[in-house]
């Protein structure tokens, strides 16, 4: 069975802590159709933690006396995000190394097993409401297999937009569905003969490469694949799979779409994640500063060049006014920011943040490509 998701334990766990994490994220990740050791990579104490790039990853590490720090140091170079929890919030000093000190630590007698197996979920990508998908198809050609897709992605608990089901009436539709195509980890285009004869899943599918989301090609029998889906990842259905009568897909064929959208799913997690943290770390480094790492709720914690600390919360698709209550809520100490990209963004979302921006405080936008620029003038 393929690996398409990898987390780590670090540190000192007790054996009684590890079966308790283990069987809350064996609960918690198996109604996505996920097991913990098949789907999800399960590393206990391992000498070098190395998850492959390509893969959604993260770690906890568990304080103790004299806990074994295996090569955090490099994790926190690539932006693996690591969760450090201790005993007792007072115990900071004593059980985590240095080098995990400048991020937020949980303290396991506060939250237990829940708490952390939330964070640690959210820091790979695995709780429902960060799995995110957009199906893209011509109503004419792939009306029926949209529908049967919609049903068994939202079952595998995946957010799923699909134009007659995720724009309310009376809304602008076309500025709505950009906006949402921006919510999402994965374009799933229902390759039918005449997709590309669309302006609108046209439009789609090169948006969603200009956004740096990734698509997964579901390529019907009699469509010859266009040049411009060489990056796509492809799940090729045979003739036998579609019924000519109603345009419904054989469950089997169902069945390996929706595990081929996990790892495509994961993998554009990783590299989406990858690309914000590298902006970050570039702009912060091209001022004169330093990132220290990424840790709980993927937060990424920067050194400015004049000694203040900020705590960046990077947002992959549309930020909200919870994405700014969650960032100061989890940082209530420090100075805060929230990077996004606006590109593609509904006009009124980005008057409403403006709006929440000019009245909140405690914590400030930041938009990606300006990030160096906003960095420089840094206003606690």
């Amino acid at each position: 069975m393929a690996i398409l998701y990898e987390l780590a334990v670090l540190g000192a766990p007790t054996d009684a802590i590890l079966g308790e994490l283990e069987n809350s994220i064996s609960a918690a990740t198996a109604p996505f159709g996920l097991r913990l050791g098949e789907e999800i990579a399960w590393h206990v104490r391992p000498n070098v933690f190395d998850p492959a790039q390509t893969k959604s990853a993260a770690a906890v590490f568990f304080g103790g006396a004299d806990a074994p720090a295996t090569n955090v140091e490099s994790l926190l170079r690539r932006g693996i995000p690591i969760l450090p929890v201790v005993s007792d919030i007072t115990k900071v000093q004593e059980e985590i190394p240095a080098l995990l000190r400048p991020l937020n630590c949980l303290a396991y007698n506060v939250g237990g097993v829940q708490r952390t197996t939330s964070a640690l979920l959210e820091c790979a990508g695995l709780l429902p409401r960060q799995r995110r998908v957009f199906v893209s198809y011509r109503r004419d050609e792939a009306r029926q297999a949209a529908l049967q897709l919609f049903d068994a992605f939202s079952a595998r608990l995946f957010d799923v937009f699909l134009d007659t089901h995720g724009i309310a009436p009376a809304e602008d539709f076309q500025a709505m569905l950009w906006h949402r195509l921006c919510d999402s980890d994965v374009l799933v285009m229902l390759d039918t003969p005449n997709y590309f004869g669309s302006r609108w899943t046209s439009a789609e599918f090169g948006r969603a490469l200009a956004k740096g989301i990734s698509v997964l090609r579901v390529g019907w029998p009699d469509s010859t694949p266009s040049i411009r889906t060489g990056t796509a990842s492809r799940a090729e259905l045979v003739p036998d799979e579609v019924d000519p009568a109603t345009g419904r897909l054989k469950e089997e064929a169902v069945a390996r779409i929706c595990l081929q959208l996990e790892a495509v799913r994961s993998q554009s997690h990783a590299v989406r994640n990858l690309n914000l943290v590298s902006n970050i770390r570039n702009a912060v480094e091209q001022i004169g500063g330093q990132v220290a790492g990424v840790g709980p709720n993927k937060a990424v914690f920067v050194h400015l060049p004049d000694g203040r600390d900020v705590v960046v919360y990077p947002t992959v698709g549309v930020p909200t006014s919870m994405t700014l209550h969650d960032a100061t809520t989890h940082a209530p100490d420090r100075s805060v920011a929230v990077l996004y990209d606006p590109i593609g963004l509904h006009p009124n979302w980005l008057q409403h943040l403006d709006w929440l921006g000019s009245h909140v405080r405690a914590a400030r936008w930041v938009k990606a490509s300006e990030a160096a620029w906003q960095f420089a003038d840094w206003e606690a």
